[in-house]
């Protein structure tokens, strides 16, 4: 895997991937928050409470500060919370009636995920080299 991604580096360019990565984490945050601002407002039967949305919503909003930074170290453990909603993505999948709704924020967590992980290499090793 190390060979492949350093083959990946010389072949396409350390900031040619950089921005790639970071557009797709920009991409898949978005879209993971509005995915989880939508069940928040509107899935609830018993009426509206802001407490769920501020629960899903707030890890969330927490790395706005690394992703506009574009830190790589806030990138990495952004996607470990990612990590978190791929597997409340997969629970809404099993669940009846959820199934799209899951997968699609199971998919979309994933997303950030990897984006998250290569941005955090590709920044750092290129943060690396202009020293």
């Amino acid at each position: 895997m190390r060979q492949w991604l350093e083959g990946l580096e010389t072949r396409q360019g350390l900031d040619k991937l950089t921005h790639q990565s970071r557009q797709l984490v920009l991409i898949s945050f978005v879209v993971l928050l509005l995915l989880v601002v939508y069940r928040g407002f509107f899935i609830q039967e018993d009426g509206f409470n802001w407490r769920p949305v501020v629960a899903f919503v707030l890890p969330l909003v927490l790395f706005l500060p690394s992703i506009i930074g574009q830190r790589a170290r806030g990138h990495a453990w952004l996607a470990f919370v990612s990590l978190l909603y791929f597997t409340q993505g997969v629970m809404l999948a099993t669940l009846p009636g959820q199934g799209l709704r899951g997968v699609s924020e199971a998919l979309v967590s994933l997303a950030l995920f990897t984006g998250c992980m290569a941005y955090a290499r590709f920044r750092s090793r290129q943060q690396r080299l202009q020293r």
